[in-house]
């Protein structure tokens, strides 16, 4: 064995395992958390006899999530990750306790509501601990973990949420993470004892002014959350009042793309070369990813009498498939950064190519659901070389800013494109022929394409906020 391969870093190994351990539990909870909502929320709201809130529920935590974003960027920059990663924990068990002793449905809402203010400080602040704590060579294979993390609480989530529900009732599916919070927490502390002692870095005249910036820029990100709020609810009540949802979700977009080009870096729209492209591809590829997902299950069951359970297997196959690009970009292949990316995206586009075959035509599904695997895979290796690209494109004075505005970029693209396609869906719900799919996914796949375009601009030095 060679002294190279002898004094190489490893995840598992002397002082990395705690954070380590420490992330990928936080990371499993929170995967777990968002899988148990969507199984239990059908029962509380049938306990509470609030039918009508179900929305509501579910569009909280979206709203809420890109504040905190943008907040969580400043602080980790400002001040470290520790403060916000202290707040996002604080705040993700008080989230927990409210929803698992509510006593009616607004309680509720407002634990969601908390629990997306929490999953953005929590992302944002790990991915900063993580910039600092790691050496280099180890992030590819800690963002794989991250996605692998996502395949039980994706297979057994669900079930595991329904036993707990028929068994011992649905309180205890959030009561029960307080309990898991505290183990992840304490594997955590070496290393934000370590960040703490890390000195601040020196700011220039620039870096004060970006700050300044970015601050001025907080506001939008409110409007940008009320924004997807009304989005949201606006596209659940389409069908009932369409004249006055149409107008809604028309002047959300408009609010949503304003806000956008204020909190996005400069030259995002026109994926100037660094780090506004890859801010670009995440938007596009976000939204080509979750933007056809989102209705796979709906056509496989409208379009190919899939029942319920059969449908979801488009949602295993994304976490196993998902999981396992990201633990390919991890490996030592020894191609470039760029190139591991641009191989994903190409991936994306034939995959979602393929997958358009399940709308346009009566070839079996199976056709559909291997173009769905590659899609996946494609997705694992360009989202977890993204946030590498992230990371590498970024110092210890805007690595929150930079990590907050790629997650902000990928949230409202796919939230427009949800609107967009939701809307389209609405319009024709009497009888959504193979059109109105077929367009959805092949537009998805065109997103891609652009992205895979786009990817070649991520070359260059940092470019900062």
């Amino acid at each position: 064995m060679s002294t190279t391969e002898v004094s190489s870093p490893r995840l598992f190994s002397g002082p990395h395992v705690p954070l380590v351990l420490g992330v990928i539990s936080l990371v499993t909870l929170g995967a777990f958390e968002n899988r148990a909502v969507g199984t239990a929320l059908p029962t509380m709201v049938r306990e509470f006899d609030a039918l009508g809130a179900f929305g509501l529920a579910n569009a909280a935590p979206n709203a809420s999530y890109l504040v905190s974003l943008a907040i969580a960027g400043l602080w980790a920059d400002r001040r470290g990750p520790i403060p916000a990663l202290r707040a996002g924990a604080i705040t993700f068990a008080i989230a927990q306790l409210l929803v698992g002793t509510a006593q009616a449905m607004p309680m509720v809402v407002a634990g969601r509501l908390l629990s997306g203010f929490a999953e953005g400080l929590l992302d944002v602040a790990l991915m900063v601990l993580v910039a600092r704590a790691l050496p280099a060579v180890l992030r590819p294979r800690m963002f794989s973990l991250f996605a692998a993390m996502w395949i039980l609480p994706s297979v057994v989530g669900p079930v595991l949420t329904g036993l707990v529900t028929e068994q011992f009732g649905w309180r205890w599916v959030f009561l029960g993470a307080l309990v898991l919070l505290v183990p992840s927490w304490l594997l955590l502390q070496p290393a934000m004892r370590q960040s703490a002692r890390t000195p601040a870095p020196e700011r220039s005249t620039e870096d004060a002014a970006e700050l300044v910036a970015w601050r001025a820029a907080l506001p939008w990100a409110f409007g940008a959350s009320a924004a997807l709020f009304s989005m949201t609810l606006a596209g659940d009540h389409l069908e009932t009042y369409p004249l006055i949802g149409g107008l809604a979700i028309g002047v959300s977009l408009v609010v949503l793309g304003a806000a956008a080009v204020r909190v996005m870096p400069r030259g995002t729209f026109t994926a100037r070369r660094g780090f506004p492209a890859v801010v670009a591809v995440r938007g596009l590829g976000g939204a080509a990813f979750a933007g056809s997902g989102a209705y796979l299950p709906l056509l496989l069951t409208l379009q190919h009498d899939f029942g319920p359970s059969k449908a979801g297997v488009t949602l295993s196959i994304t976490g196993v498939s998902w999981a396992f690009g990201s633990w390919l970009q991890g490996r030592d292949h020894g191609l470039p950064r760029p190139t591991v990316l641009r191989t994903g995206l190409a991936l994306m586009t034939i995959g979602l190519t393929v997958t358009s075959l399940l709308a346009w035509t009566d070839w079996s599904p199976w056709a559909g659901f291997v173009g769905w695997t590659i899609a996946g895979i494609g997705m694992g290796l360009s989202s977890s070389s993204l946030s590498v690209l992230t990371l590498d494109l970024s110092d210890a004075k805007n690595s929150g800013r930079n990590s907050s505005a790629g997650q902000m970029a990928g949230t409202m693209s796919i939230a427009t494109a949800l609107a967009v396609s939701g809307t389209l869906l609405a319009l024709n719900a009497d009888d959504p022929g193979r059109w109105v799919f077929g367009a959805i996914i092949t537009t998805s796949a065109g997103l891609a394409l652009a992205g895979l375009l786009t990817a070649g601009r991520v070359r260059g030095p940092a470019t900062t906020i």
